[in-house]
């Protein structure tokens, strides 16, 4: 097949004068995309920024506020087992039986020298001291620890033999 010559000539006019405004807008348009996605990035970068700092500083809130808790709740469990055995060695102090009398004081000397022991449940050991000694109605007693070791016999002050026991210099290993 040979090639069918146009079928006109073609006719370009060249306008040589400024071009119209919309023509212009339309040239700037891929500038423009450009610029709002340049835009849109930054806000998006700085809003990232924020909420990462925000999150840091409520994790932060957050460990703290768990920390504290868990030293309250240690606290307060350690607080609840000192007074679990401060009960079971008052029931002891308070018991007839001179053996178990002793356990019990020994017992309490040795809570009342803990830094769970507050100013309120020292004065109740006063109270289990007096019971114990016979020292009530006013009567003056000794509440420093010298005076529980003594009743308790501790620390070299030994009361034992009562309850069948003996000291560390008579005492006999026994075998199986």
């Amino acid at each position: 097949m040979t090639p069918a010559p146009s079928p006109g000539v073609l006719d370009v006019v060249v306008h040589s004068g400024p071009a119209d405004w919309w023509v212009i807008l339309a040239g700037l348009g891929p500038l423009a995309v450009l610029i709002a996605a340049l835009l849109a990035f930054y806000i998006n970068w700085r809003t990232l920024k924020q909420r990462t700092a925000a999150d840091k500083t409520s994790l932060e809130q957050k460990r703290e506020a768990d920390a504290n808790a868990l030293q309250q709740k240690t606290a307060a469990d350690s607080r609840s087992e000192w007074w679990r055995r401060t009960q079971w060695a008052l029931d002891r102090a308070l018991d007839p039986d001179e053996g178990t009398k002793a356990l019990g004081l020994a017992t309490l000397e040795v809570l009342a020298r803990s830094e769970l022991a507050r100013t309120e449940e020292l004065e109740l050991f006063d109270i289990a001291w007096k019971s114990v000694s016979g020292e009530e109605n006013g009567e003056d007693a000794e509440t420093d620890t010298d005076s529980w070791e003594k009743a308790a016999g501790v620390d070299g002050h030994a009361i034992l033999g009562e309850n069948e026991t003996k000291d560390e210099e008579t005492a006999e290993e026994v075998g199986p």
